[in-house]
């Protein structure tokens, strides 16, 4: 593991220094969690993205929003 050096203002060092003694970990700890909150977020996020793109124009049948209303109106004739 490596090290790295990261500047805070008061109110974020002294919150992270809060929440290390609540969780009962080092604030490395608690940097480390957020950090690999933040990449997963980011990997769903352009997962996403990847999807939308591979995915954009498919629909060749007209109208989408359309055809939802007449699926739609075929439930409401049950």
């Amino acid at each position: 593991m490596s090290r790295t050096l990261i500047t805070l203002d008061a109110e974020a060092k002294a919150w992270l220094a809060q929440q290390a003694v609540r969780e009962r970990v080092s604030m490395s700890e608690i940097v480390r969690r957020a950090v690999d909150r933040l990449r997963a977020e980011e990997e769903r996020r352009r997962a996403l993205e990847a999807g939308v793109a591979r995915t954009r124009g498919i629909w060749r049948h007209g109208d989408g929003l359309a055809w939802q209303n007449q699926l739609r109106g075929e439930w409401d004739e049950r």
